[in-house]
């Protein structure tokens, strides 16, 4: 099982569409699917399904290891990855809820790799991929929008996390939630 925990950007996808409209025209970005838009807290990657009980221990204590209880986030903002000279990823940020989120990944991380799971390589910037680029054809009209845009997205009430598994697909990666944890 491919595995991933996240903070779903539930009711949130009319308006990351809308976002991503603006990139209309821009050679060689990939949309991701605005209706599982998320904040990944931590990529797991291939995970024994007999390993299931002690992940969801280990996520349940982080739940309750971070305590943030159940807040708000606003959404908003944009920004790349690794930077605009090199874009391969366009992502939304996010203006309020970073630091329950910051703190959820970071129990998360500490429980996971108290497991044997791969450390983070980079440090957690809280925000939801909208879209990927596979080759520069359109960077400049992406590194505009980037760069002259300071969108707001909306608010997202986060109440629980999810452990959500990935199967990837020819149409791309398809999601589904394994598990609930509430905040």
């Amino acid at each position: 099982m491919r595995l991933f925990v996240s903070a779903d950007l539930d009711g949130l996808g009319d308006s990351i569409a809308d976002l991503q409209s603006a990139f209309e025209g821009a050679s060689g970005l990939r949309f991701t699917d605005p209706t599982q838009a998320h904040i990944t807290l931590k990529f797991l990657g291939e995970t024994d399904p007999e390993r299931m009980n002690e992940l969801t221990e280990a996520i349940e204590s982080a739940v309750d290891d971070a305590d943030t209880g159940p807040f708000e986030a606003e959404i908003g903002g944009l920004g790349v990855f690794p930077h605009l000279d090199y874009i391969s990823v366009v992502w939304v940020g996010v203006r309020e809820g970073s630091a329950e989120l910051t703190a959820l990944h970071e129990a998360i991380e500490a429980q996971t790799t108290a497991m044997g799971f791969d450390p983070e390589d980079h440090e957690f910037t809280p925000h939801a991929t909208i879209a990927r680029m596979d080759h520069a054809g359109g960077k400049e009209i992406v590194q505009e929008v980037v760069e002259n845009r300071d969108p707001d997205v909306g608010a997202v009430a986060f109440e629980e996390i999810r452990l959500t598994e990935s199967t990837l697909t020819e149409d791309g990666p398809e999601y589904s939630t394994v598990e609930r944890f509430p905040l």
